[in-house]
C-alpha cells in the first residue's frame, strides 16, 4: 500500500502534499465528504496543513496527470478547486474522520512520508560524498601534474636542443605521409 500511496504524493508551492480526492479514495468516502468535514473544522486546518489549489497548481497537477484539455478553469470532473493536504494536515484528518479505516490509512500515509523523508536524506548524503570525492581527486591530479612538470623540467634540459628538433620533424613529416 505505501509504494501506492507514494505515487499519490506531489510536490506543490514546495510542499509535499496529497489531493482530498486521492485522500477520499484511499479512506472510502466521497471528496465532496471529506471536503465537508474539513470545511466544518477550518480552524484545525492552517494553511501550512491544507491550501486550496489556484490556477498554477491546477496546471501542475494536470501536466502530472497527463491530460490534454486546455485549463481555463478547474474542469477535471469537478465544480471546485481541490484542496491539498501536508503531511501535517494528513494526520489531522484522523481526528475529522474519526473511522477505523481513516486510522489505518493515516498511520500507512505517515509511514510513506518518513520513508521518503529517509530517501531525501539518503540522497543529499549521497551528494555530500560526491563531492568530497571530487574535490579530493582534484587536489590528487593537480599534485600528480604539479609533479609530472617539475619532472620535465628536469629532464628537458638534459636532452640537447637539436635531438629534440630533429623528433619534432620527423614525427611531422611522418604524420603528413598519413
Amino acid at each position: 500500500m505505501q509504494t501506492h500511496i507514494s505515487k499519490m504524493i506531489y510536490c506543490i508551492r514546495d510542499h509535499k502534499v496529497m489531493t482530498d480526492f486521492y485522500l477520499a479514495e484511499l479512506y472510502g468516502v466521497e471528496t465532496k465528504a471529506l471536503n465537508q468535514a474539513v470545511k466544518r473544522n477550518k480552524d484545525r486546518f492552517p494553511e501550512d496543513f491544507m491550501f486550496v489549489c489556484n490556477i498554477k497548481d491546477i496546471d501542475d497537477l494536470r501536466s502530472r496527470f497527463v491530460t490534454a484539455n486546455h485549463l481555463t478553469s478547474w474542469n477535471y470532473k469537478r465544480r471546485t478547486t481541490p484542496m491539498v493536504f501536508t503531511e501535517s494536515g494528513i494526520a489531522m484528518l484522523s481526528t475529522v474522520l474519526n473511522s477505523e479505516r481513516a486510522i489505518q490509512v493515516n498511520i500507512s500515509i505517515v509511514r510513506t512520508f518518513i520513508k521518503l523523508r529517509s530517501f531525501l536524506a539518503m540522497e543529499n548524503s549521497t551528494i555530500e560524498r560526491v563531492d568530497r570525492l571530487e574535490k579530493i581527486t582534484q587536489k590528487t591530479f593537480k599534485i600528480v601534474f604539479e609533479k609530472m612538470d617539475r619532472l620535465e623540467e628536469t629532464i628537458a634540459p638534459k636532452i640537447p636542443a637539436q635531438i629534440k628538433t630533429q623528433r619534432t620533424l620527423a614525427f611531422y613529416s611522418q604524420t603528413k605521409k598519413l
